[in-house]
């Protein structure tokens, strides 16, 4: 089973046999490719009732939640290994919060998210004078389910103001491909998504 690259990054960055909590897990694509090639025991939430019938249909342990409705019903601290959310912090509606939840739940969090400080973006922006609509960012501001966009810099500030420490970063294109040479030397300006793993700093 193949995986999209971003996906496949964060694969990467989990241990064999580890326990992960997938917050808006989708159709279980990742949770499978987990649990099949690395031995992973994980949970997934998701809200739609479309793909929670393709997640029951995979066998895989998934429950229906609104994760602006926070973790505390479901799960108590330190239940898992890793806690992941891919492409959903922005559509939460207190990501910070959400982020907090993460590392309460889980020893370690990864999250990929658009960047919105990416170069098309802010010329779009800066240029246009209009909401950036872009391959990574396909909606208009007036049906975007996006409520909080940041930059890369953004996630790093609200990391560093919450006590967090990062582990690994990098970024991918829309097409979630491998970062080139100007992504790795300008990840800010010309990732269009990405991609972090993260978790509380250790107090001496």
């Amino acid at each position: 089973m193949s995986l999209r690259a971003d996906l496949a990054i964060i694969a990467s960055w989990i241990q064999p046999g580890a326990s992960v909590l997938d917050l808006g897990c989708g159709d279980g694509t990742l949770l499978k490719y987990l649990r099949d090639q690395l031995g992973v025991s994980g949970y997934g939430l998701e809200i739609s009732e479309r793909n929670l019938e393709v997640c029951v249909e995979e066998q895989l342990n998934v429950i229906q939640a609104d994760l602006n409705a926070g973790l505390n019903d479901y799960f108590s601290s330190n239940s898992f290994d890793y806690v992941v959310m891919s492409q959903t912090l922005q559509a939460t509606a207190h990501p910070d919060l959400l982020i907090d939840e993460m590392l309460r739940v889980g020893h370690e969090g990864i999250v990929t998210f658009p960047n919105m400080a990416h170069w098309r973006a802010r010329a779009q922006l800066g240029f246009g004078g209009y909401m950036p609509v872009t391959k990574s960012l396909p909606n208009q501001w007036y049906n975007t389910p996006n409520v909080h966009l940041c930059t890369l810099r953004d996630f790093e500030q609200l990391c560093r103001a919450r006590g967090i420490q990062i582990l690994q970063r990098t970024v991918v294109d829309h097409t979630h491909s491998r970062s080139s040479l100007l992504m790795s030397l300008f990840p800010n300006l010309f990732g269009e998504i990405a991609i972090y793993r993260f978790s509380r700093k250790v107090k001496n």
